[in-house]
């Protein structure tokens, strides 16, 4: 009989026992989840954080000498609309960029002749941007569009290498030929089609 108390005495204590020992909280259960990190991309869409194709941020595009981008809004008109409009914007950005490149050939190769001052290269030079235009861009063809989230159209115009020596060659015979002045002193090393061929293939 004792026996038998002492057993339901020491089974008691345990119950007792277990049933008021605390359970630590888990660290995990308090502490704060941290925020979720948001994706980092090399090119985005304009005013957005959706991810573009890299010309979208004038990265180059293999096979392309010259690019520029044009961007056309959303349109009832339709795609052929806006394509038309997003090429004629790049155009012309693609325009000042030829400018930008074959004024910098110009100066390259009249700086080497030996023939003229700083100011009459920058008088040929300047001749010779004057004529390039969009219009004048023979060659220049639409590489890549995409539509933007917002409904934009982006197109990436460019001209390939020969294209590009092209437009420089017809540039340079034109400013020749409207402003010979600008150009006669140099004429007497070699003939202006050689000058303008020698200018486009640096």
């Amino acid at each position: 009989m004792k026996k038998q108390a002492l057993i339901i005495a020491i089974s008691s204590t345990l119950f007792f026992t277990a049933c008021t020992e605390t359970v630590p909280a888990k660290k995990a259960d308090v502490a704060a989840k941290p925020a979720p990190k948001q994706a980092v991309y090399d090119c985005v869409f304009p005013t957005t954080n959706t991810p573009a194709p890299g010309w979208v941020c004038d990265e180059p595009v293999p096979g392309v000498a010259v690019s520029a981008l044009g961007i056309a809004e959303p349109s009832q008109a339709g795609i052929s609309y806006m394509k038309d409009i997003a090429s004629t914007d790049a155009r012309g950005r693609l325009a000042e960029q030829m400018q930008v490149v074959v004024q910098k050939m110009v100066k390259k190769y009249l700086g080497t002749t030996g023939v003229g001052n700083a100011q009459s290269i920058d008088a040929a030079s300047s001749s010779t941007i004057r004529s390039i235009t969009s219009q004048s861009l023979e060659g220049s063809k639409i590489y890549k569009s995409r539509t933007g989230p917002n409904g934009r159209l982006y197109v990436l115009v460019g001209l390939n290498e020969s294209s590009k020596d092209k437009v420089a060659e017809e540039a340079v015979k034109t400013s020749m030929k409207n402003d010979r002045a600008a150009w006669q002193q140099f004429k007497a090393k070699q003939s202006f089609d050689e000058m303008a061929a020698g200018i486009a293939n640096q």
